[in-house]
Order: C-alpha cells, then structure tokens, then sequence
C-alpha cells in the first residue's frame, strides 16, 4: 500500500495523522515475539502489542475457540439472557484475583471498566444509604482511559485539554515520581507519606463526602511509575479508616505483568474493586472486566426489590460469547504454558539489561518492576520532540515500542527468552546512542 489516498479516510487514535500517512507503519502478519511488515521483514514487539499480547501473537488456541464459538452462538443480548461462556469465565477470573474480589462484571476495554468501577463505586454507597459520597479521589499523571469518568479521574495533561470541565467531584492526589528517586530500581524507600494525600483531602471535604480512589498500582502509560515502599498499604488503611473505597485499575497490570497474576498480588494490598483487560483476551478480540467484593455485590443487589434490575449499568457486547470464548482460550494457555511462572523468571534478566541504559548520556531516568520499564530521554527543546524520532527510528531498527512523551516503554511478552529481551534492549541501546 502506497500513501495517499488508500489511507485518508482511517483518523488514526493517539496518532500523529499527518506524519504516519507520510511515512505509514503498517504491520500485516505476526507470530510470537514478532510482527511483520508487507515486505516480510519482522519486527521484534517490544512492548507486548499495548501491553496486552503477553501470550504471543496468533495463538491457534484462541483462534479455534473464537472461530468454534462463532459457528456456535455469535451473540445473545446481556440484557436479562445470558450464556454459559459468561459464567464460565467469569469463575475463572474469580480464581485468579484477589480473595473475596470474585463479583465479575464484563465491559469492551479498559476505558469501559474503568467507567464501570466508578458507577459501582456511587451505587455502593448509595446503597448503603450514603448517597452524599459522590467524590471520587484520584492522581496525578494517571491514566484511566477516555471515556469523560477516566478522563475526569486521568491526571495526564494533553489527554483532558480540550474537553471541558470533565465530571465535577474529583480530586488529585500528587504522583509518586521525583528527582530524587532518578533510577531507583523496584520501589523507592521513602514516598509512602505521599499517600497522605488521600487524609488531606478527607480533611478538607469530609469522609462522608468520598466515595473510592481510584489508582494504578504501576502507572503505566505515563512512563511506568513504581509506588513508593509502603505508599498502597497507607492508602488501604486510610481508605479503611474513612469508610471509602479502594480502587485498583490493572488494565496494564493484570495478568502476569508483575510476575504475580496481578499487582495487587505482588504488593499485598487488596483492593475494594479492580479493572482489567488487555491481556485477557492476550489482545485477540476487546474484553474488559471488573472484579468486585462479594460485599459490593451484595449491598448493591440486596437494596433492590426482588425481582428489579439492581445496577442500571451494561454495555451491548458486554460477556460477548465469541469474546468469552477467546478470553477461556487465553487463560487456559496462561495456564497450560506457565506463563506466570515464565514472566517471574524473565523479570531479573529484563530489568538486569534495562539497568544498563543508564549509562547513556541522553538517558535520564530508568525505571522498572515486573516485566515493566520506563526510559526517560532527555528533552530535545519541546516534550515528546526525541520520544518520537526515538520511535521512528526504533521501529526502523527492528523494534516496536510504546513510547509517551520523551519516555521509552518496554513491556516484553511473557514469551521471550533472555536472548530476545537482550536483544530488545541492544536495539534500544544502539538507537538511542545515535539520536
């Protein structure tokens, strides 16, 4: 495919529209670790799709079920009917989160999970006879989507311009990234007290007035920001204390990216509800979900009359038997492979090549968890100026990554081996060097 017109009429999300369609990126096949270009040259994934193909590319596993499922049952609406494939699915991810989170609620991507977690936030309290608790608590440099609830509880700049006021009643804790924890490896000594944020804000509008906080354990697209030692348990307790929900969104986390099934495995702290999606269906097909307390669930149906819709809240394609049926297929290879285990053993490899970059002049911070980094470049005279000739010139090189601003983000698949992620961080190194 030439540029011109052929690629005019698609408005590409989070895209430089002008400078793709004079240069255009297209990818036309992949297997495991690698996409390919039309002309068949591959390209090395270097952060698992959008961090949601951590199985590897084109798995037939998923492939068969989705077209099985099709020639089965395509669709049935969610509303008052259902499928077993929805059940199924949704004890499979009961046995995989957190104890006690095992009240599954499906939606289509991230964006829509996390709307979903704060609409079940509000009809919590409200059904347990608080309805003043309409505040939600957010932070900084987060993101949550782009739906007008993410964006209003997002904390990146560019992706809330433009839009207006956004939703009234949120309010923004500071983030956890400074200067002085430049190139910490795993999670900073000291920052937990960053966490009391969520009592200044208690103070300052009343508990009774605060519905959840909403964080990602990891931030992810803002350049992967680790949490300080201590800084989820302090919210936990606060949030204990003051009657207010905790909210973990997992979208880039859940699923292994830790080297635990999800974050809140890894740090220890359970929250009150958690998003996910990405890797749940490893990227085949769009699915999100939301795991809820038996708690939430219950107070929430309980207030109801019997018989009565109880959460006046769903999606068209939400539990989407065809997308249930890829979903069951992934978890199953998650499983049948050890891909958790696989992801556990790859992260000292990874984050032992990744330290390396420090090195380079134009690398000005590194940091990393799990099968996660984030290399910030130093500014070429306007932000977001070098990450995209980094880009460009790492796809050129054999390697696509996310890249945000000024910062490279590596998330590899749960596949590779050392070799490939040595091979990764070689690519990023001789790019890099030469920008």
């Amino acid at each position: 495919m030439s540029p011109g017109a052929d690629l005019e009429n698609y408005w590409m999300p989070f895209t430089a529209n002008r400078a793709f369609k004079e240069s255009p990126r297209l990818i036309t096949s992949a297997a495991g670790i690698h996409l390919f270009e039309p002309s068949g040259r591959p390209i090395l994934d270097g952060s698992s799709g959008l961090f949601c193909v951590p199985a590897g590319h084109c798995r037939p596993e998923i492939a068969t079920a989705v077209s099985e499922q099709l020639q089965k049952l395509d669709y049935t609406t969610p509303f008052q009917f259902s499928h077993p494939g929805g059940f199924e699915l949704s004890r499979k991810i009961a046995s995989l989160t957190p104890a006690g989170l095992d009240r599954i609620f499906f939606a289509n991507s991230g964006s829509e999970s996390v709307e979903t977690a704060l609409k079940m936030a509000l009809a919590y309290h409200r059904a347990k006879g608080e309805p003043s608790r309409q505040r939600i608590v957010s932070r900084e440099l987060a993101y949550h989507g782009v739906n007008f609830g993410g964006l209003s509880v997002g904390g990146m700049v560019k992706n809330r311009q433009g839009y207006g006021t956004l939703l009234p009643g949120v309010v923004h804790m500071r983030h956890t990234q400074t200067v002085q924890r430049s190139f910490t490896q795993g999670q900073a000594e000291e920052g937990a007290d960053l966490a009391d944020d969520l009592l200044r804000a208690v103070q300052l509008y009343g508990a009774e007035s605060i519905a959840a906080v909403i964080v990602e354990p990891i931030v992810g697209s803002v350049g992967i920001l680790v949490p300080p030692q201590g800084y989820l348990q302090r919210l936990r307790e606060i949030a204990d204390q003051h009657g207010i929900l905790l909210i973990f969104d997992e979208v880039i986390t859940g699923f292994g990216r830790t080297g635990c099934p999800f974050a809140a495995d890894a740090f220890d702290v359970r929250p009150d509800v958690m998003t996910m999606a990405k890797a749940l269906t490893n990227g085949s097909m769009p699915m999100g979900a939301v795991a809820a307390s038996t708690s939430i669930y219950d107070t929430i149906t309980s207030a109801a009359p019997e018989g009565t819709i109880e959460f006046f809240h769903g999606y068209t394609y939400s539990g989407h038997p065809v997308v249930a049926a890829a979903a069951l297929a992934t978890l199953n290879i998650f499983e049948k492979d050890g891909l958790y285990d696989r992801a556990a053993a790859l992260v000292a490899p990874f984050q032992d090549a990744v330290a390396e970059l420090a090195s380079l002049p134009l690398v000005t911070d590194i940091r990393a968890y799990g099968l996660l980094a984030g290399i910030d470049l130093a500014i070429d005279g306007q932000f977001g100026r070098r990450g995209f000739a980094a880009l460009k010139a790492l796809f050129e090189a054999g390697l696509m990554v996310r890249v945000t601003n000024d910062t490279i983000i590596l998330a590899p698949p749960f596949v590779a081996e050392a070799s490939d992620v040595a091979q990764m961080v070689d690519i990023v190194r001789s790019v890099v060097s030469r920008l």
